[in-house]
Parts: C-alpha cells; sequence; structure tokens
C-alpha cells in the first residue's frame, strides 16, 4: 500500500492527546492516527475489509 503525505493541522490538545495515546501504545504518533482512522472507518462500514488468503499446505 503506497502512502502519501498529508499536512494535518490539529488541535494542540487532541495531538497532545494522541501522543500520550501512542507512547502508551508503543506506535509513533503517526501510526497511531492511521490506526484510529482506519479503526473509525472499519466500524463505520466505510472501508473494505480485508481479504485473507487461507494457507494451503502442499504436503497434505
Amino acid at each position: 500500500m503506497a502512502k502519501k503525505a498529508y499536512p494535518l493541522r490539529i488541535n494542540e490538545e487532541i495531538l497532545s492527546a494522541m501522543q500520550r495515546w501512542s507512547d502508551d501504545e508503543l506506535r509513533s504518533l503517526n501510526a497511531q492516527i492511521e490506526y484510529v482512522l482506519r479503526d473509525a472507518l472499519r466500524k463505520s462500514g466505510r472501508s473494505k475489509p480485508k481479504v485473507v488468503e487461507p494457507i494451503i499446505d502442499p504436503q497434505s
């Protein structure tokens, strides 16, 4: 999946809360913001679910 840079203007209190949350989750701030956005999109039904391919053992 390609990543695209996007300048984000955000309220200072929200940014500070997101930074604390990302520190607690051992993620970068950018990764935490992506995680929260992805989760919100999934919960609202606005994103496509990931397709998981089954693993087939060629020995069986």
